[in-house]
């Protein structure tokens, strides 16, 4: 019997490599007569880059750049020279998470950190990036990125534009005979879960950028700018910027890993999947055990599970889902296509006790999973 093991993280609780020793570790105190592979996901969201190390096996590498408010801040992004990959989260450089919450002020933020990353990494030698761009404090469409490139944003007096979101409407020209030499030469990979377009009510602005810290009166004035750059860039890169799905993604950051890296947008769950060569590996699989924290409706849009069950499905293979906590009936869940559910919340004597102990109940769920499929 051939088993794998695809989890995601149960957050703050057990990491994607922790739930594979937990649940092997209880498979094999049942029966060793069988092949354990472990493929460990995510989706772009917080554990990535752990799970992204596991298939690239690179180094981490240290880098001083800006913060959102050009702060000097060290970021850390992962790279393989073996493959000349890198793995760059905008958020280290750009992310909310460098902020308290009463510095959350996306106009006046800006990406430019993130170009560093990226800079950095061509400059290592890096010939395929891997951007991950969940978790931004910005709302710049990207022009602080580009500028840490060489792009330069004019205004009407051919005077450079400081790189945020509030100067988006002041730019009419964009010069890019300095940008990196080698920047052409690096193939972008962009995780980008969303499809939401650059403006209007379902636009960057409007959706996002209230929880970076925007006032009503700042959504408008940012949406606008959006709208207005729009138009340079549709012209400049003869593109319709509206038209992308995605586009809106991180404060626009969508749009500009289109036209200023020329990269490709997928799933977070999609560019690991590929990265751990996931649906050659599962092949003549009899099971595929996978998890997270919370099995519920959510599940289903762009989440790991998903991404398991669309592989696990195209090649009639039976998945069984080990859960913090599961959320949704018989009924639904099988209708995703799982064939075995259990959750660490059925053994557990309540929250605190299902966070602390999760990997034991993780081995008994195991064990006597294992012993139900012999």
């Amino acid at each position: 019997m051939k088993i794998i093991l695809a989890p995601d993280k149960f957050k703050n609780s057990l990491t994607g490599l922790e739930f594979c020793d937990a649940v092997e570790e209880g498979i094999r105190k049942i029966t060793s007569n069988l092949e354990i592979i472990r493929l460990p996901l995510a989706d772009g969201g917080d554990g990535t880059i752990e799970v992204v190390n596991y298939y690239l096996k690179g180094n981490i590498i240290n880098v001083l750049v800006n913060n959102p408010f050009f702060k000097p801040i060290k970021a850390t992004y992962l790279y393989a020279d073996a493959t000349k990959t890198a793995f760059i989260e905008m958020a280290e450089a750009s992310g909310v998470k460098l902020l308290k919450k009463d510095q959350f002020d996306c106009k006046n933020a800006t990406t430019f950190g993130t170009g560093e990353m990226i800079i950095d990494a061509i400059e290592k030698g890096a010939s395929i990036i891997i951007l991950g761009i969940g978790g931004s404090a910005t709302n710049d469409c990207g022009i602080g990125m580009a500028t840490a490139l060489g792009y330069q944003f004019l205004d009407k007096n051919n005077n450079l534009v400081n790189p945020i979101g509030a100067n988006l409407s002041n730019i009419v020209s964009i010069d890019a005979t300095k940008i990196h030499a080698n920047l052409s030469e690096v193939t972008f990979k962009i995780a980008c879960d969303v499809t939401n377009p650059l403006y209007g009510k379902n636009g960057a602005a409007y959706v996002y950028a209230a929880q970076k810290g925007a006032s009503s009166n700042d959504i408008k004035a940012l949406d606008q700018g959006l709208r207005d750059f729009s138009k340079i860039i549709d012209s400049v890169f003869d593109i319709e910027s509206q038209a992308i799905k995605g586009a809106g993604a991180a404060g626009g950051m969508g749009v500009a890993s289109k036209v200023f890296l020329n990269g490709t947008l997928e799933p977070g769950i999609q560019l690991i999947k590929n990265l751990a060569q996931f649906d050659d590996k599962i092949k003549n699989a009899d099971w595929i055990i996978t998890g997270e924290g919370k099995l519920d409706i959510q599940t289903m849009s762009g989440k790991t599970i998903q991404g398991v069950l669309s592989s696990a499905n195209a090649q009639k293979i039976k998945v069984a889902a080990f859960c913090g906590t599961i959320d949704l009936d018989k009924n639904s869940i099988e209708s995703f296509g799982i064939n075995y559910d259990d959750a660490v919340m059925n053994y557990a004597n309540n929250l605190e006790d299902a966070m602390q102990n999760s990997f034991d109940y993780l081995n008994k769920i195991a064990q006597k999973f294992t012993t139900e499929i012999n």
